[in-house]
């Protein structure tokens, strides 16, 4: 699995000029799910992304873990992070899991950072999505389960 995640103070996800999804202070988690990838990538990622220290403390230090400042997470489902560049100009998706297999770890994902406590929000699965944030730092990162 491969996540970028950006910490916000806000985020909203639209469907058909329709918000369906709204988060305040937490994480928007762009969540994209490689062929090879199995129940224990969903796992792994929901450990790593909830406990990221990635919140500042009292002394402005990246120091604080969603779960330990209440944040909320906002999940979006997106092939694309598995899209191929390096060859021609259309990018290769070869290595996204098909829609079956990704939307059943993206649904175990979610399950696994709601057992943590975390309230969760979600896109769409396999709609087309506006999603709008206001990035707090910015700070974004790159998180993937496999090395």
């Amino acid at each position: 699995m491969r996540a970028v995640i950006q910490r916000v103070k806000e985020s909203t996800v639209t469907v058909d000029d329709k918000e369906i999804a709204r988060i305040g202070m937490g994480l928007l988690v762009l969540l994209g799910v490689n062929r090879e990838d199995a129940e224990v990538d969903s796992v792994y990622m929901a450990e790593k992304i909830t406990m990221l220290r990635i919140f500042e403390d009292s002394r402005r230090k990246m120091n604080r873990s969603l779960i330990e400042i209440g944040g909320e997470m906002l999940v979006v489902s997106q092939f694309t992070l598995y899209g191929d560049c390096r060859r021609g100009r259309r990018p290769s998706f070869t290595a996204a899991a098909t829609a079956n297999r990704a939307e059943r770890l993206y649904e175990r994902f979610i399950s696994m950072v709601r057992e943590k406590g975390v309230s969760v929000q979600t896109g769409r699965f396999g709609a087309t999505m506006d999603v709008s944030l206001v990035n707090d730092g910015p700070v974004s990162l790159i998180v993937e389960s496999r090395s």
